[in-house]
């Protein structure tokens, strides 16, 4: 496994999950998840109480699980990486949803659902991104 690519992969994962955790929690589905959130109350932090730090090492995480994934699967084209990183997101986020609806009151099932296809469709896109400047070039190349 190349060190370089599976850094730079990480990196850029992390920053695709993060503008595009922003456009689809932030902006697409703000109000769709308030309106299927649990009983519990105050959960969700305002804009200004973010804990920034914890939010992008979060999304490094991500990336880089992502971009291991992907080295390790030896995924050679975009639209290769973005059907195994869709998988990894969907059985992710499918676990740690269902898990906390069965122990939370945070999001109705109506939510848990739509967040599990949000996150299958961002972990996709990271994918394919991470493909695109860390799969080895000389297969990207024969698979175009």
């Amino acid at each position: 496994m190349s060190t370089k690519k599976f850094l730079t992969g990480g990196i850029v994962g992390a920053i695709v999950f993060f503008l595009l955790g922003y456009l689809v929690y932030g902006v697409l589905l703000a109000d769709f998840m308030k309106t299927n959130a649990g009983s519990a109350t105050g959960v969700e932090r305002e804009m200004s109480q973010m804990i920034w730090w914890s939010l992008i090492l979060g999304n490094l995480c991500i990336g880089f699980l992502l971009s291991y994934v992907l080295q390790r699967a030896n995924a050679s084209s975009a639209s290769e990486a973005a059907g195994i990183s869709a998988v990894v997101g969907l059985l992710m986020s499918s676990g740690h949803d269902f898990i906390m609806y069965a122990t939370s009151n945070i999001a109705n099932l109506t939510g848990v659902i739509a967040d599990i296809a949000a996150f299958t469709v961002m972990s996709a896109i990271s994918g394919a991104v991470i493909a695109l400047v860390a799969a080895p070039k000389k297969r990207m190349a024969a698979a175009q």
